[in-house]
């Protein structure tokens, strides 16, 4: 059985039992498996005359887009119309979503967490009636501004500008109201907890058993380590950490270590403890989110905001940190540079497995990047609604500085849907440079790095070494995401409704955040206080993640400025 969260890979040339023997092969098979499985039922299973319910709300979108210069209250009303229509529906999805089900929020009692009786839930409705009501009423008001101001800039058949950017605005304000909470119903979610942890006790136990490792001793170690994780989700879930962005992963990370480093690990729960395992297949997973159809329609400027900046700040912040700093570790460098520059632990797990770094090493960029996404997620939304930064422009510079996907699509909705909707498909186009970063940081190790410091610098390295290092599941993220992106292309008008609102939302993406938070809870049970103190000397790695995310966050605001508003404004007026 290999060691819990070690990066080393295998040295030896590649044989055909690696398909079945390997961590990085089976992770593609789970998550490639498992999304087969999700087109399936989200494709097969499609709502009737799903086709014609989606051009119709396209015919009313594009007629109000051509009737008025600005997005009417029609317009929006078809769009909404249109995200109800979507693959979530079905028997076999709802079942689904059932299984997938994690602890919702809370305030006061833990247990409300996992289940809520009918009186109560109906008593927490009636006391919440009177605030709901109120915003409601005020959504209404504004929605009765922005129509009197609609009707108006119609009557004057749109051509008077000073009408419509009243009616613009007034519009916008309304969208942005806060919406009243959902109602609360009854729910027990013990009978899916339950049910989830023996599918993924099977799930990741064949791969474990073809692996080699102890099958027994593996699923009492995962019973104890999705018990952590349910614990983590639940934390994240409380209504005040919810509010300030400290979630789950945090959680996780933070419940393991407490656990780790006061009683110590229990050794029948060690075997579970793969952080690799768990990650990578959530990576593969990522892969059916990266949509290459939802790039294109973002243009030019989201691509260069993504993939010229990162690669400067990635580059930069390595160089920074070796020639300034005079870092003594290039793996925990190189590390903590594409965390924070590409797209926060999904790099870093790619990157530490290309340079092998220490599993201490990529608990400390991991832990770096988890609390400066939680701060940034909160600082950076109020920022820019105190400065009044348009939403485009906030939308792309959230996009491209927060490293999780989640805490982007968060922060982004803090500013408004525009900015929601620029933001996660920023974080979209960047989540592409995984595999890029992973296969050139794995190539300059082995020709550069490593025979330097073994005193042979200027050997030649053969093709077969680099492919040994480079981490195969990346592979399987690239994979996945060009299948899926050609599959989007392919359904046209109802994709949205099939793979962005239907698997990826009712499947693929629950599926990844159980995953991860898997993952984080076991790089906590596995780490030390002890052991990553030497990496915290001198306050090195604090001051590259710092001095780094300064950088990425000036550069970032500037081509975004550059590309949105200067050199393609034709484009962000469109969006």
């Amino acid at each position: 059985m290999s060691q819990a969260n070690d990066i080393v890979v295998d040295d030896g040339r590649a044989k055909l039992s690696d398909l079945w023997k390997k961590e990085d092969y089976w992770a593609i098979w789970i998550g490639v498996i498992l999304l087969i499985i999700g087109y399936v039922i989200f494709i097969s299973q499609a709502p009737t005359d799903i086709a014609d319910k989606v051009a119709k709300q396209n015919q009313i979108m594009k007629a109000e887009a051509e009737r008025a210069p600005f997005k009417t209250l029609e317009f929006y009303k078809a769009q909404d119309d249109k995200k109800k229509i979507n693959s979530r529906g079905s028997d076999a999805a709802k079942q689904i979503s059932w299984l997938l089900a994690r602890p919702g929020k809370w305030s006061d009692n833990p247990l409300d967490s996992f289940m809520t009786s009918k009186e109560a839930a109906e008593a927490a409705n009636a006391a919440a009636k009177p605030k709901a009501d109120e915003v409601k009423a005020k959504r209404a008001a504004l929605q009765a501004e922005a129509k009197a101001a609609q009707d108006a800039a119609a009557a004057a058949e749109f051509k008077d500008a000073s009408l419509n950017a009243d009616a613009d605005a007034k519009i916008t304000a309304w969208r942005a109201a806060k919406a009243p909470a959902a109602e609360k119903k009854a729910r027990n979610i013990f009978p899916s907890l339950g049910s989830l942890l023996i599918v993924a006790m099977v799930v990741f136990g064949i791969g474990a058993t073809a692996m080699g490792w102890n099958t027994a001793k593996f699923g009492i170690g995962f019973v104890g380590l999705f018990a952590v994780t349910v614990l983590a989700f639940m934390m994240g879930s409380q209504s005040w950490m919810s509010k300030y962005g400290i979630g789950s992963e945090p959680w996780a990370i933070i419940i393991g270590m407490l656990i780790a480093n006061t009683i110590g690990t229990p050794k029948w729960l060690l075997p579970a403890v793969q952080t690799e395992y768990y990650i990578k297949t959530g990576l593969v997973l990522l892969g059916a989110e990266v949509l290459f159809d939802k790039i294109v329609a973002i243009g030019i400027p989201g691509i260069f905001v993504a993939w010229v900046v990162t690669p400067i700040v990635l580059i930069v912040t390595y160089l920074f940190g070796q020639y300034v700093l005079k870092m003594p570790s290039k793996t925990l460098n190189i590390t903590i540079s594409a965390d924070m520059s590409v797209c926060g632990t999904s790099a870093a797990i790619a990157t530490a497995a290309a340079c092998r770094a220490k599993k201490e090493e990529l608990t400390l960029a991991v832990g770096l990047s988890l609390v400066f996404t939680a701060i940034m997620m909160v600082a950076m939304p109020m920022f820019i609604n105190a400065i009044g930064m348009p939403e485009v422009l906030g939308g792309a510079w959230i996009g491209g500085t927060v490293d999780s996907t989640g805490a982007v699509a968060a922060a982004g909705a803090f500013i408004g849907q525009k900015a929601m909707y620029v933001a996660a498909t920023i974080k979209m186009i960047q989540n592409v440079l995984i595999g890029l970063t992973a296969f050139g940081v794995a190539v300059y190790w082995t020709t550069k790095v490593e025979p330097a410091e073994s005193g042979m610098a200027g050997r030649k390295v053969g093709l077969m070494e680099i492919w040994n290092r480079f981490p195969k599941f990346v592979l399987g993220f690239l994979g996945v995401s060009i299948v899926a992106s050609l599959i989007s292309g392919g359904l046209g008008d109802i994709s949205n409704s099939l793979v962005s609102d239907g698997l990826v939302r009712g499947m693929s993406s629950p599926l990844r955040t159980w995953c991860f938070a898997l993952a984080f809870a076991s790089i906590g049970l596995g780490t030390n206080f002890r052991e990553l103190a030497p990496y915290f000397k001198g306050g090195k790695p604090l001051i590259l993640y710092v001095c780094g995310q300064s950088f990425n966050l000036f550069l970032t605001l500037v081509m975004a400025y550059i590309m949105f508003y200067i050199v393609f404004p034709e484009i962000t007026a469109s969006i």
